[in-house]
């Protein structure tokens, strides 16, 4: 679109001069890149590894076994921790099956049908 719109002397002005590589420039001479020291490369201590207390870097899987040992009975201890009203609801609905759900929301259904008829029939005049 652009060969329509622009005049075929601009066309030889933009791209006459031969092309030149990325960043060369011949108006500036290119400046010096300074070394990066030798001491920043290398490091004087050896790695440790990730979860470790930092003491020699090693950790025997006995210490690995008992914290995963630790970490499971803090776990069930938190899963038996008995909860308040809500929590209790929320486990006696758990328990119940499939038709019992059923019936509880049929049931409901019902003492509201009631309720609403009886509303119903003491606002007729």
């Amino acid at each position: 679109m652009g060969n329509i719109c622009s005049k075929s002397a601009n066309k030889d002005d933009n791209f006459s001069a031969p092309g030149r590589v990325l960043g060369a420039s011949s108006d500036a001479p290119q400046p010096a890149r300074a070394q990066t020291p030798k001491q920043a490369l290398t490091s004087s201590t050896p790695g440790r590894t990730l979860g470790s207390a930092g003491n020699d870097g090693a950790s025997s899987p006995n210490d690995a076994r008992s914290a995963a040992a630790r970490a499971a009975e803090e776990r069930a201890a938190a899963k038996n921790k008995v909860g308040g009203k809500l929590s209790a609801n929320l486990a006696a609905q758990k328990k119940q099956t499939q038709n019992q759900t059923l019936n509880a929301g049929s049931e409901q259904e019902r003492l509201g049908r009631t309720a609403d008829a009886n509303a119903e029939t003491r606002n007729w005049n």
